[in-house]
């Protein structure tokens, strides 16, 4: 046996999906809890209980049981192209990833803390764009990988229709907020 062979590889090399996902399932809902209770974005928040809110909206524990599910599966996603090895498109994949969540996490504070209704939607809007490039880019890792980010899109393509209902709804809310 060679010394190298008797040299452990780093805990992630790359090629294991069950260590990716060990990482990226709790680092995930972790950054994606912490944003909500952050910014605010309960049902006991007294600004958003003052909107006009749209007739399909769901209860608000919804919510959170929503959020649960799809950071689980973005992050499965996520684990399945990171623990690829060696393929095509593999960075620009886990840089749209990257970019999508940190707009995902702007969303939750313009929202529900600053009250921004018409720039949160400009960022849903961004936020479906990126969901989108980046379940294109999973396909070309692990089409797994894009089937999980289904479900994202779907809910992504749903909550951009309340942002802009809720707005629509509620002019003056957003208008305050921009010195109006």
């Amino acid at each position: 046996m060679a010394i190298a062979d008797s040299v452990p590889a780093p805990w992630f090399s790359g090629g294991s999906f069950a260590r990716a996902a060990l990482v990226a399932v709790p680092g995930i809902l972790f950054v994606g809890g912490l944003a909500a209770r952050i910014s605010g974005s309960t049902d006991s928040n007294p600004w958003y209980q003052s909107l006009t809110l749209p007739a399909l909206q769901p209860p608000g524990p919804l919510f959170g049981i929503a959020w649960a599910i799809l950071y689980t599966l973005i992050a499965l996603a996520f684990a399945l192209v990171w623990a690829t090895r060696d393929a095509p498109g593999k960075p620009l994949a886990i840089s749209l990833f990257a970019v999508g969540l940190a707009i995902n996490l702007a969303w939750s504070p313009l929202f529900f803390k600053l009250h921004m209704i018409s720039a949160a939607l400009a960022v849903i809007i961004a936020m479906l764009a990126v969901a989108l490039a980046t379940t294109w880019a999973f396909a070309r890792v692990n089409r797994l990988a894009a089937w999980l980010m289904l479900p994202y899109l779907a809910w992504l393509c749903f909550a951009t229709g309340l942002n802009a209902n809720i707005l629509m709804l509620n002019p003056m809310a957003d208008a305050m907020q921009i010195g109006i």
